[in-house]
């Protein structure tokens, strides 16, 4: 396993550093419990422009931040319980999506591939996520949980994609990395 640089350090600390203050660009839609926010933004610059272990790093990091009371969590909340509420499946998905985004993402950078990875695999993880913890626990219908996680959100998930495929292919090219 390759040992972590400073430099290393420093781009998770500082993508760490985005997720929590992007957390705090978020909006509520009055018909579910779910924002509207910049942070997955964030998330998916981080798995563009880092490694799939150093990208699992920052997203644990920031959940284990918010966890522990720091209010670094969408719309500036906190604590454990938050990962136990109907939009915490949210929260438990992304571990995997954007690992998994950072890891398709290939060697080279390109936006239709950048694009491509995060509509097929962070979009449908993460609503699979927001859509289990919805269902059980407010228990309401699979389509009534679409309404609510899915639906009002695939636009502006997809622009937000876009952005952060086209920012993080300017910041591999200054970078000089991965």
């Amino acid at each position: 396993m390759k040992r972590l640089t400073v430099r290393d350090m420093t781009k998770i600390s500082m993508c760490v550093a985005l997720c929590c203050v992007t957390a705090y660009i978020s909006f509520p839609l009055p018909f579910t419990p779910g924002m509207i926010t910049a942070l997955t933004f964030a998330m998916s610059l981080t798995a563009y422009i880092l490694p799939p272990r150093q990208t699992f790093t920052v997203i644990l990091v920031y959940i284990l931040l918010g966890s522990v009371g720091l209010p670094v969590f969408v719309g500036g909340t906190s604590g454990i319980g938050r990962l136990f509420l109907p939009t915490g499946g949210f929260i438990w998905a992304w571990l995997i999506a954007y690992p998994l985004l950072s890891y398709l993402k290939g060697s080279t950078p390109n936006l239709k591939r950048y694009m491509l990875a995060n509509i097929a695999t962070v979009l449908p993880i993460t609503y699979a996520g927001g859509l289990i913890s919805m269902v059980l626990l407010m228990e309401i219908t699979l389509w009534q949980a679409m309404t609510m996680a899915v639906f009002p959100y695939i636009f502006g998930d997809t622009l937000k994609a876009l952005a952060a495929a086209l920012l993080g292919i300017k910041l591999q090219k200054y970078l000089g990395e991965r």
